[in-house]
C-alpha cells in the first residue's frame, strides 16, 4: 500500500512523464518544419517512449492501491530556435527529471517503501541513459557547429544514435 505522500509524488511524476512525452512530440513537429526528417523520426520515437514510462507509473500506482491521477498539462515550447537550442532544451529537461526522480527515490527510502524503491530503480537507470544520450547528441550538435552539410549527416545518423551507458549491460 502507497502512503499518501508517496502517491502523491507519484503522480507529480506522472505529469512529469506526460509533458516530457510532450516536449519530444512537440521538438519532433517542430523539426520536421525544419526539414530535420531523421530528428523528426527520433523525436516521434522518444515521445512514445516517454508516454510509456507515464504509462508504467499509472499501473504501479493502481496495482500498489492507490489512484493513478491524469492531470493537466503545461504546454511545451512550440519553437526552439535552431535544433542545438532544441537539443540543449532537450539535456536540461532530462535533468530535471533525473532529479525528480531522485527526489521520488529519497522519499521511498524515508519511507521505508522498498517495493517503490526497487520499482523506481529501473527509472534511475533510464534517467542514465536519457542524460547521457541527450549529452552525446549536443555533444555531436556543438562539433558540428554551423556546417550545413555536417548537419545534413547528423539528421541521417541520429536515427540510429544510441548510447551504452555505464548502467547497460555490457555485452
Amino acid at each position: 500500500m502507497l502512503s499518501t505522500e508517496m502517491e502523491k509524488a507519484l503522480n507529480e511524476q506522472i505529469k512529469i512523464e506526460a509533458e516530457s512525452s510532450q516536449v519530444y512530440l512537440s521538438m519532433a513537429s517542430w523539426a520536421e518544419t525544419q526539414g530535420f526528417e531523421g530528428v523528426a523520426q527520433f523525436m516521434y520515437a522518444h515521445s512514445d517512449e516517454e508516454r510509456m514510462h507515464m504509462l508504467k507509473l499509472v499501473k504501479y500506482i493502481n496495482e500498489r492501491g492507490g489512484h493513478a491521477k491524469v492531470s493537466a498539462l503545461d504546454a511545451p515550447p512550440l519553437s526552439f530556435g535552431s535544433s542545438k537550442e532544441m537539443f540543449k532544451t532537450l539535456f536540461d529537461h532530462e535533468v530535471m527529471v533525473s532529479k525528480s526522480i531522485n527526489e521520488l527515490v529519497h522519499i521511498s527510502l524515508q519511507e521505508k517503501d522498498y517495493a517503490t524503491h526497487n520499482f523506481l530503480q529501473w527509472y534511475v537507470a533510464e534517467q542514465i541513459e536519457e542524460e547521457a544520450l541527450a549529452r552525446t547528441i549536443l555533444d555531436k550538435i556543438n562539433l558540428i557547429g554551423d556546417d550545413k552539410g555536417g548537419l545534413y549527416l547528423f539528421d541521417n545518423d541520429v536515427k540510429q544514435l544510441t548510447v551504452i551507458s555505464a548502467s547497460s549491460p555490457q555485452p
